[in-house]
């Protein structure tokens, strides 16, 4: 039997996964991101430093309304937020590629673990001081020209491998 968009019917699972974005301006990114949350059962937004926030009709239109069903906080200032995930058991995972970030499937992540993923503008990355004090750093190999993708993009594969990880092992 063919399965149609009709036959859906929200579930309420969601992950011990959330997102810290920061600096994320571009209001298709912020959508995005809301969507992603939706799709997979993501359990908070944190949006940091200057990262575009709801309610903003840009935001709403490309999230298709999910932001009004994902909780989602502003914090000022990311590093702090970060260090509150981490003290409350939070795995802090930074999504960047760096001279010392393991692909994202030999990220080490258990069932169990919660995880906080942490996503940095396109244009400058993940700040410093969230790589300094990560658990982690991940990125996605890349085999074509580009050594990087949209940060929307980017974080629905991280999610979902996340997520994968999460629920095994």
């Amino acid at each position: 039997m063919q399965k149609v968009h009709s036959d859906h019917s929200p579930e309420s699972i969601t992950h011990s996964l959330c997102y810290l974005a920061t600096d994320i301006r571009t209001p298709s990114n912020i959508g995005g991101l809301f969507c992603i949350a939706d799709a997979l059962g993501v359990e908070n937004v944190y949006l940091a430093g200057t990262s575009l926030v709801p309610p903003n009709s840009k935001i709403r239109k490309i999230s298709r309304a999910t932001e009004q069903h994902v909780p989602h906080l502003y914090a000022e200032n990311a590093l702090s937020t970060a260090l509150q995930l981490q003290a409350q058991g939070y795995r802090i995972v930074c999504l960047e590629i760096t001279a010392c970030s393991l692909a994202l499937s030999q990220a080490p992540i258990a069932k169990g673990d919660r995880v906080c993923l942490v996503l940095g503008a396109e244009k400058d990355g993940v700040a410093k001081e969230l790589l300094e004090i990560a658990d982690m750093t991940v990125h996605i190999p890349m085999y074509g020209v580009n050594s990087s993708m949209n940060v929307t993009s980017a974080c629905a594969i991280a999610s979902y491998e996340l997520i994968r990880k999460m629920a095994s092992n």
